[in-house]
């Protein structure tokens, strides 16, 4: 089993930067590949990205390739979310989930694990 913590939301203007961080402990965190999700309200869960246990793959939803990217330590046992050129419509909660496997998915069962998610707010 592993825990995910996520830090690093904050509120910032629309073309700014953010970056996000997923502190695991628990079991290796090497075995697990990372995905990051944000709900909005009244709004489902949606899919930011994902990146494989090595690191060595990413994707990304569409509405934030280009200006978002995934990457990971492992060992610091951390996901980070790199945010830049922010919109208003990415003000969001965003959750990092773990899912041991070497590749994540896109849909929020494909995660076993999720963090209590982190307020991120772009004013425009």
């Amino acid at each position: 089993q592993v825990q995910l913590v996520e830090s690093g939301g904050g509120l910032v203007q629309a073309g700014g930067s953010l970056r996000l961080s997923c502190a695991a402990s628990g079991r290796t965190f090497s075995r697990y590949a990372m995905g990051w999700f944000r709900q909005a309200p009244g709004k489902e869960r949606e899919f930011v990205a994902t990146i494989s246990r090595s690191g060595g793959t990413t994707y990304y939803a569409d509405s934030v390739k280009g200006r978002f990217t995934s990457s990971r330590d492992n060992a610091k046992n951390t996901n980070y979310l790199q945010m830049n050129s922010l919109k208003p419509e990415d003000t969001a909660v965003y959750y990092c989930a773990a899912r041991e496997t070497v590749w994540g998915g896109t849909s929020p069962d494909d995660y076993d694990y999720w963090g209590q998610g982190t307020q991120v707010t772009v004013s425009s």
